[in-house]
């Protein structure tokens, strides 16, 4: 009875933190232009540049030669989760400077319920970017599939979590945001650059990049590129989604207890 009693308020916990989130993101909306802009120039300007260069050949899950700018979208789908993502977990950091995560927290709900909840709103925010973008990059010709992008959604929640919950791990050992700024530099990039965004994994192999082969296998951005890219075409990647799901839990898990004042580490961090 008590559960039932208390569903409600789960209910509205969720609401609030997603809703914090929306409001924050609809106040400030130059962060739309931006997560437009950065992926709508590697597609017009970059992957124009090389689409004679970059032509992708028949690999799963495309069944015809492909397009280069074709094959990027969902690796540019991937970095606005990946950047909302991280922006989301920077607010962590700034939400503890300014005493609003100490508010939130001693709420009565559970401290890992409050930290899903932060993630998932920047999944959804992350979500309306992908879907703003691909409607811009349709104009100019290069789209998915009205039932690709249908698809694509559960794939964009599932990457969003797993990368919201990693961003959550940086943020707990970011003592100011300006440190938060530097891990975040090694983080975004390293797995923008060595994972199937750009360039599918046999070209790395191909070109002798044995190394940065095997680190783009297992990275785990570049199995979420590839759950988003099957799904644009109607397939299920059963690897990748064990993968980002398995990620995601232990990342999560990480996180919950990093969070913990009584056992993890948030409670030894102090603002410097």
């Amino acid at each position: 009875m008590s559960e039932i009693v208390s569903q409600p308020r789960y209910l509205l916990g969720l609401y609030a933190v997603t809703e914090r989130e929306v409001l924050k993101f609809m106040r400030q909306r130059e962060r739309l232009i931006s997560a437009v802009v950065r992926p709508s120039l590697w597609l017009f300007i970059f992957a124009t540049g090389l689409q004679n260069l970059l032509g992708i050949s028949i690999i799963e899950p495309y069944q015809t030669y492909t397009p280069y700018q074709e094959y990027i979208l969902p690796g540019l789908c991937g970095i606005i989760v990946l950047f909302q993502c991280m922006q989301s977990a920077l607010s962590m950091v700034y939400d503890r400077e300014a005493g609003v995560m100490r508010v939130m927290l001693v709420s009565p709900l559970p401290r890992s319920f409050l930290l899903f909840a932060k993630i998932l709103g920047a999944t959804i925010l992350a979500a309306v970017q992908i879907y703003v973008f691909l409607g811009l990059a349709a104009l100019f010709g290069f789209y998915m599939t009205a039932i690709g992008m249908l698809y694509i959604l559960p794939a964009i929640f599932l990457t969003g979590l797993m990368l919201g919950s990693i961003g959550l791990i940086i943020s707990v050992y970011a003592r100011q945001i300006e440190n938060f700024a530097g891990m975040m530099n090694f983080v975004i990039f390293p797995m923008f650059f060595m994972s199937t965004a750009l360039y599918p994994l046999w070209k790395l192999r191909e070109s002798g990049a044995e190394a940065l082969f095997w680190i783009a296998t297992f990275n785990p951005f570049t199995h979420g590129i590839e759950l988003i890219r099957f799904a644009a075409y109607g397939q299920f990647n059963a690897v990748s989604a064990a993968v980002v799901a398995g990620v995601t839990i232990a990342a999560f898990g990480i996180a919950a207890w990093g969070y913990d004042p009584a056992r993890g580490s948030i409670g030894r961090i102090k603002r410097g």
